[in-house]
């Protein structure tokens, strides 16, 4: 049968349903943020495309940000923020805690959840080959119209969904866990090193 995963869990069927993500919902974007609006330091943090998914280096005043969030698209917590220049295609699940983005390089899709969890769509964005949809001008760029017409297979039902999203998110929890672990033992390998070695 087309459309059906190799591994699946045995107590569903049926083919997965093709989607276009600009069915799921209409891609949004911050309003732009001019330089002059940014400080070094400041109230909220605003990401950059060379900033997002680590640490800051500019801010907004926490007047402006109220103002934009209020006036203009602007991501609901579970959202899945998208880079569409630079490291193309690197995502990011917003939390919910205060920041700004860089309007047109990291977009969203405001997905409603009624025909895939957002839970689930980052682990397809995961698998994603996003070179094939960019467009290479001067600046390798992800446009919104190609990213409205990547094709998704999606599981028919969103207890299938939630199942395969609860479980990948197990895995996602243990290779933390191990990394954690990981890094504690190099931290105690230093230490001895230390000890050991004039």
């Amino acid at each position: 049968m087309p459309n059906v995963p190799e591994l699946r869990f045995p107590e569903f069927s049926g083919e997965w349903v093709e989607k276009r993500l600009g069915e799921i919902g209409k891609i949004e974007m911050c309003k732009r943020i001019f330089k002059y609006q940014t400080k070094s330091k400041g109230e909220i943090p605003f990401y950059k495309i060379s900033t997002f998914g680590k640490q800051p280096d500019s801010f907004i005043s926490k007047e402006l940000f109220e103002e934009y969030k209020r006036k203009y698209p602007y991501p609901k917590k579970g959202d899945i923020l998208i880079s569409t220049s630079g490291s193309i295609g690197k995502t990011v699940v917003f939390d919910g805690n205060k920041a700004y983005y860089q309007d047109s390089n990291i977009v969203w899709i405001n997905n409603l959840e009624k025909i895939i969890l957002n839970k689930l769509l980052k682990y397809i964005y995961e698998k994603l080959n996003w070179a094939k949809y960019v467009e290479n001008t001067t600046i390798s760029r992800l446009y919104n119209d190609n990213l409205k017409k990547i094709k998704i297979l999606i599981p028919p039902t969103l207890a299938e969904q939630q199942k395969i999203a609860s479980f990948l998110s197990s895995i996602d929890e243990k290779i933390e866990f191990e990394k954690e672990k990981l890094k504690k033992i190099k931290e105690y390998k230093k230490g001895l090193l230390q000890k050991m070695f004039v």
